[in-house]
């Protein structure tokens, strides 16, 4: 089976990391994969590095950009004739802007075609993936409504199978804003590389020695690139509150330090907002890191303050550590989570779970309320940590995201042929509690 992938820009985040593996994955006698990719702007991180270290060498196709652009048409066509080019049996598009254009051209491959006008359009199958969605958070309402018929007319003419990584991310699409029909659908979570966090725990000091923070310490670190979306300002707002009204711990007398890292055009925007609010002292901006074995050993506590998400690669990568978080309890989130935790009362505007704490969205009050809560108790700390930990290994593994998808690929495979796909694992694993 040939496969083309299709993602707008490698930028720094999980959806890049998912492409990458996959395509690195599926060479074998199989698969064949070609991954096609735009270019990342100046003001995000690139994360092409990550592609030559798997041996992935994307075909860029320049024009392809992240915003609605002249170029678009441009790109379509080029996809379109790299499509008649290659030939594939799938084609797969990644993110939103990529799923438009992608499908766009794969519409034309696929109909534009003499055979058509004898009901023989060419045999190519198109998937879409959603990490994520706009329909909410990012643009104003029209273009936000635009943007929902669009999703509706590509998933109506030229998608066969939709592909989201939670069963919250299903509900949204599909329940509530209509999207596709509800077969169309398959649930596949989210695989990552996890034996890179390994070990964890030895690895604990080399960040904090960098800072110079002593064992006592806690460390509160927020991992994202700094864009209106990550809602970075209600972080500072709730460390501020935070600050205010605890200071220290209340046990140990170590010191609460909280931690930026990652990078953006909000940067500026957001050191001003930490000098206003009296903070310098206590939020470190890291820029980039590309050593997430490191740097997540070294935090006692992940947060996330998102208006919007898919399934948050960071909260896997918290949790592959042994890490608890907290976190805006919004997009796939609610499934990282766990159960309630009824052995603990909740407090005002946050419920306490099994992997962490969920915080009422763009609620500072609460947040820093949150913090509080899960600071002064190590042992919850610890507890979480472990749960988190055994629930990643178990849900979020790569090799299961890699039979997921083989799975989806090969039922595709057999509807094209003819086939029925109502037996076997494949359905079972892909479209579970729909």
């Amino acid at each position: 089976m040939k496969i083309v992938r299709i993602i707008a820009r490698l930028n720094v985040g999980g959806p890049a990391r998912h492409v990458i593996w996959l395509t690195a994955a599926l060479q074998d006698t199989e698969y064949e994969s070609l991954l096609v990719t735009g270019v990342v702007p100046p003001n995000e991180d690139d994360m092409s590095y990550f592609a030559e270290e798997l041996r992935v060498k994307p075909l860029v196709i320049p024009e392809m950009s992240r915003e609605i652009s002249p170029k678009d048409a441009l790109t379509v066509w080029k996809l379109y004739r790299l499509l008649l080019r290659e030939r594939p049996d799938l084609v797969h598009t990644h993110t939103a802007k990529a799923g438009t254009v992608g499908r766009l051209a794969g519409f034309m491959y696929r109909w534009l075609t003499p055979a058509t006008l004898l009901g023989r359009p060419r045999r190519c199958r198109f998937v879409h993936t959603y990490h994520g969605h706009i329909f909410h958070s990012y643009y104003g309402p029209l273009k936000t409504r635009l943007f929902i018929f669009i999703e509706k007319m590509l998933a109506r003419l030229s998608t066969d199978r939709i592909v989201v990584i939670s069963q919250q991310q299903f509900r949204e699409i599909h329940e509530r804003f209509g999207v596709g029909r509800r077969e169309q659908f398959s649930v596949i979570r989210l695989g990552f590389d996890l034996t890179e966090f390994d070990g964890w725990e030895s690895r604990r000091d080399i960040l904090r020695r960098e800072l110079g923070t002593e064992s006592r310490d806690v460390l509160v670190g927020i991992v994202g690139r700094l864009t209106g979306i990550k809602n970075h300002s209600l972080f500072l707002e709730a460390v501020a509150r935070f600050k205010e009204q605890h200071g220290v711990l209340p046990k140990g007398g170590g010191r609460v330090r909280f931690l930026i890292i990652g990078d953006g055009q909000l940067r500026q925007t957001l050191e001003d907002k930490t000098r206003s609010l009296g903070l310098e002292g206590d939020v470190l901006f890291l820029g980039t890191r590309n050593d997430p074995e490191n740097f997540y050993p070294a935090l006692d506590v992940v947060a996330l303050t998102s208006h919007n998400e898919g399934t948050p690669l960071t909260l896997i990568e918290a949790m592959g550590c042994a890490r608890p978080f907290v976190a805006t309890v919004v997009g796939g989130v609610v499934d990282l989570l766990g159960e309630k935790d009824l052995d603990e009362s909740d407090g005002v505007g946050f419920q306490v779970c099994e992997h962490g704490v969920s915080v009422r969205p763009d609620d500072a009050e609460s947040f820093s309320g949150a913090l509080e809560y899960i600071i002064r108790d190590e042992q919850k700390r610890l507890e979480m940590g472990r749960r988190g930990r055994r629930f990643v290994e178990e849900n979020y593994s790569i090799e299961r995201l890699l039979s997921d998808i083989r799975n989806l690929y090969r039922g595709l495979e057999k509807e094209q042929s003819g086939e029925s796909w109502e037996s076997g694992e494949s359905r079972e694993s892909t479209r579970s509690s729909l």
